[in-house]
């Protein structure tokens, strides 16, 4: 059993860094939590300067504890004012064409 409490612990620092390096290349951060049933929960990151990126954790509760840890704003959803932060470039509006396109 300690060795399972263990391995979390490593995934939360693992994923706190990864959170605070991404934070840090966009001038800040904020987070939202996602649960995806049995494959985890998925952190979606949105910098202050509208760059997105996003990591799954293996549990939601690992995610969290994450988040925590990296000391973000933790949003309950992603929506409003936090959603509007994001800014989408070309990469994205051509691939949401592509979906609708069929693409």
């Amino acid at each position: 059993m300690g060795d399972t409490q263990q391995v979390d612990e490593r995934r939360v620092a693992r994923l706190a860094k990864q959170i605070n390096a991404f934070a840090k290349a966009h001038g800040g951060a904020e987070a939202q939590v996602a649960y995806l049933g049995q494959r985890g929960a998925r952190i979606v990151l949105v910098g202050e300067d509208g760059g997105w990126g996003d990591l799954v954790a293996p549990t939601y509760e690992t995610a969290q504890k994450a988040v925590e840890k990296s000391g973000l704003t933790a949003h309950e959803a992603f929506d409003g004012e936090f959603a509007a932060k994001v800014r989408t470039g070309p990469y994205e509006w051509k691939r949401m064409a592509g979906i609708q396109i069929g693409g």
